[in-house]
């Protein structure tokens, strides 16, 4: 695909990012911002220590009704247990225990008063994601897909340590959430459901908002004086400092939760021994691995190179003896760690903090360790 390609999808701020002047890139069948005249290192740092505006209204919105038990059948994760308000991150199973999806889903009204929630899935997964949902559990509740081509919402991100000043002044109220909560918000007099969450292991918001007033909205956001525009590429650097995984990169159908280093997500209730234990796509080997009794193929891993020589994704790694030990889904040298920093999947003897082993880029073994995520401590508020 080329940024000319007719069937690229243009956000609802695509004008925007052109009067800016955006360099625009195909991603996930949009067309959409890498990084603004200030560059992507510039934009990387004002995020960490001010405040940026990130268009992902590529990603997929959904809001569903009476699905909190059918959702359990899908998803390793407490439903029915989320209070109104609260969100939580999820994890879209096979039946084999492959990730079909990352997610977060946000309760809007309680399971007695109508069931609600919100969700939000990866823009590259959408289309899959809502054939599965209605194939799977379509029968049982009402889902109501946000998504192209006559798109009805679009999503703005806002992070970074001055977010909250920024958008409190627009949206008086914001400041009380703390970190994985939400609801609904009048923001410069507009409508929108906000959360305090993100992709960056900075504080912020992530603003839902209908199709037709996005531009309206980003142009009062940018006017706030902690803000600037931010693309893909300090996303990327931003989410991989974090230890944040990227669909179809870090994680995908071939690794379970527990490959993905994403046990952490598997609420006790959920669990063997829980209230509401098993029942969802893939918990024989999802809880085997857990417990042990099923074999676990591989490890998701944080790396750090000893030497300053960057190692991107799909490089091999491999043990000191010269064997192949497992690959990099992802790599850069972090703008604010100020080291090469990477992710990748080794074997399990291999992902123990402190391993050393080697990255092979372009024919030479650069030496790595593997190191405890993520790479820059969070700053997300919990209040």
């Amino acid at each position: 695909m080329s940024p000319s390609d007719p069937d690229l999808q243009r956000t609802p701020l695509h004008a925007l990012h052109l009067q800016l002047g955006a360099r625009m890139v195909p991603f996930a069948g949009h067309l959409l911002p890498v990084q603004y005249p200030a560059g992507l290192m510039a934009e990387h740092h004002h995020t960490r220590t001010s405040a940026s505006l990130f268009d992902v209204s590529h990603m997929g919105q959904l809001f569903i009704s009476g699905a909190s038990l059918a959702l359990e059948s899908l998803m390793p994760m407490d439903v029915l247990g989320l209070a109104v308000g609260k969100q939580r991150y999820g994890l879209l199973l096979t039946d084999e225990g492959g990730i079909i999806d990352d997610l977060m889903f946000l309760r809007l009204s309680a399971p007695e008063e109508g069931d609600r929630l919100f969700m939000v899935v990866n823009g590259a997964c959408k289309a899959g994601d809502i054939a599965h949902l209605q194939a799977r559990i379509g029968t049982q509740c009402q889902i109501e897909p946000q998504n192209e081509p006559h798109s009805e919402r679009a999503l703005l991100a806002l992070q970074g340590p001055k977010a909250v000043d920024a958008l409190a002044r627009m949206a008086p109220g914001v400041e009380k959430l703390v970190f994985m909560t939400g609801g609904e918000f009048l923001v410069a007099g507009l409508s929108c459901i906000v959360t305090r969450s993100g992709y960056t292991g900075e504080d912020g918001y992530e603003i839902s908002v209908a199709a037709q007033e996005a531009q309206a909205l980003a142009r009062a956001l940018l006017a706030q004086p902690e803000v600037q525009p931010a693309g893909l590429g300090a996303r990327n650097s931003l989410r991989l400092e974090a230890g944040l995984c990227l669909y179809g990169n870090d994680m995908d159908t071939r690794a379970t939760p527990v490959e993905a280093s994403l046990a952490w997500a598997i609420p006790k209730v959920r669990r063997t021994g829980g209230a509401r234990a098993g029942g969802f796509a893939g918990a024989t080997t999802v809880l085997g691995q857990l417990e042990g009794t099923e074999p676990i193929r591989k490890k998701r891993v944080g790396l750090v190179a000893l030497e300053r020589i960057p190692v991107r994704e799909h490089t091999e790694l491999q043990d000191t003896s010269g064997q192949r030990v497992g690959e990099v889904t992802s790599g850069l040298l972090g703008p604010t760690a100020d080291v090469p920093v990477a992710m990748g999947y080794v074997t399990p003897e291999y992902a123990a903090v402190g391993t050393r082993i080697n990255a092979i880029v372009r024919g030479k073994a650069v030496p790595m360790q593997v190191v405890a995520m993520p790479f820059v401590a969070p700053r997300y508020f919990r209040g």
